[in-house]
């Protein structure tokens, strides 16, 4: 096999907003509508548009490439351009193995045929042959968690089971190429789990993976490099982590700052552990934020603001030098000050934002705000969900229905012989 499983070289693709009419039937009402409405028979220039524009990357075995962006980016057009639903209008795409896509999950399902007989033909669809799919079936049907009503026709399955099965049977494909859209999100938590846990499997044998998801923790967990797409362009490539980081810290995908031009601003900002510098981090481990903050004009009653944001940008901390007990501080024209808040981290597993804000209290001036400052990953052991992780442990846990039970004879007992005259 190549040293390159999959590749993508400047590759264009363009469609044409509005109706297409492929038959005579469709185009003489068209036509004619048009003349009565007295507008342009042909304006294909303002209909056309391109959904990619000059995207390229490649991919080895065992690596997986995660492609992220708002709606509209150009993000499952690549997937489809690289499944072969759909070809490119310009460029060259190689996928060098067998290829497997869960871009639309039970999407082969039929609804009157039974859980297991689906298996057989959404599999057949994916390309695994009879006997392969014999041998994996206990796997897949035991996998997807519904061996209850395997044999029941699949209409009278929830949305839930639906995509279960369907995750269920793609996920035993064995390609040398799998491509995720979107299809991590199935079932309830301990099936994510699972499925996460089978795709790190995936990877582990040396298969090479494209995935694209909203849910930019598991892309930044999950994927070594990034790509970040806006309008079908390529704004920025790199490890996981620094384009996701990027992605949040710019929502409108320019990735670029504006330098403050006020007299004071903050002109750095780094969050680390006892190693160095880092944005991952597991629940309840310290971190440090290093802030500077630069004058270029004399400023007085200053004070530096640290709040946490959380996936979905909601406060969850908030603190200050001043609050803190360490005063207001002035600065002289081209002064520096450092500033180090040490933090313990016990939130649940997601990703925070630290945020600096740069204020006056006496006057509520606000000179500089960096929101996100950085973006952080938190990690957790434990099954604990909200906000904050206050370890919990379970100490004690007995059943007690025998106790119940012998108490309660004693009080029959102890009844009986308070009242002698009782038959």
């Amino acid at each position: 096999m190549s040293d390159v499983a999959i590749r993508m070289e400047h590759v264009y693709k363009k469609f044409r907003k509005g109706e297409v009419y492929n038959s005579l039937r469709d185009l003489l009402p068209a036509l004619t509508g048009k003349m009565f409405q007295q507008q342009e028979l042909s304006n294909a220039d303002k209909r056309e548009f391109w959904a990619l524009q000059d995207l390229s990357f490649e991919v080895k075995p065992g690596e997986c490439l995660g492609i992220i962006g708002r709606n509209g980016a150009g993000k499952s057009t690549a997937l489809k351009i690289l499944s072969r639903i759909m070809k490119p209008t310009k460029g060259r795409m190689d996928v060098n193995g067998r290829l497997s896509a869960l871009i639309e999950v039970a999407a082969g399902f039929h609804q009157d045929l039974t859980g297991r007989e689906n298996i057989f033909l959404n599999g057949t669809i994916l390309g695994m042959s009879k006997r392969e799919i014999e041998s994996k079936l206990d796997q897949i049907i035991a996998f997807s968690g519904i061996e209850e009503f395997i044999d029941t026709p699949v209409k009278r399955y929830s949305s839930g089971m639906f995509a279960r099965l369907g995750f269920s049977v793609a996920a035993h494909v064995d390609p040398d190429v799998l491509i995720v859209d979107e299809v991590l999100s199935v079932g309830d938590y301990a099936f994510q789990q699972r499925c996460i846990e089978r795709m790190k499997e995936v990877l582990r044998a040396g298969v090479a993976v494209l995935f694209v998801s909203h849910n930019l923790k598991t892309v930044a967990e999950f994927c070594h490099h990034c790509v970040l797409l806006d309008k079908g362009r390529t704004i920025m490539t790199g490890p996981a982590h620094e384009v996701v980081s990027a992605y949040l810290r710019n929502p409108s995908n320019q990735c670029s700052e504006e330098p403050n031009s006020g007299p004071v601003r903050i002109s750095s900002v780094t969050i680390r552990n006892e190693f160095g510098e880092c944005e991952r981090f597991q629940s309840g481990q310290k971190a440090w934020v290093d802030v500077q903050v630069t004058a270029q004009a004399p400023c007085r009653g200053l004070s530096i603001s640290l709040y946490i944001l959380d996936e979905s940008y909601r406060s969850v901390f908030d603190t200050s030098t001043e609050r803190l007990g360490h005063g207001r501080f002035d600065l002289a024209e081209g002064h520096e000050l450092n500033c180090t808040f040490e933090l313990d981290l016990n939130m649940v597993a997601g990703i925070f934002h630290p945020s600096i804000l740069l204020f006056r209290y006496d006057t509520q001036t606000e000179y500089d705000r960096w929101s996100p400052a950085k973006t952080i990953y938190i990690s957790s052991p434990d099954d604990v969900r909200g906000t904050v992780n206050c370890f919990p442990k379970v100490v004690r846990q007995e059943i007690c229905a025998e106790s119940h039970a012998t108490l309660k004879l004693q009080e029959l007992s102890s009844g009986r012989q308070g009242n002698p005259n009782r038959q």
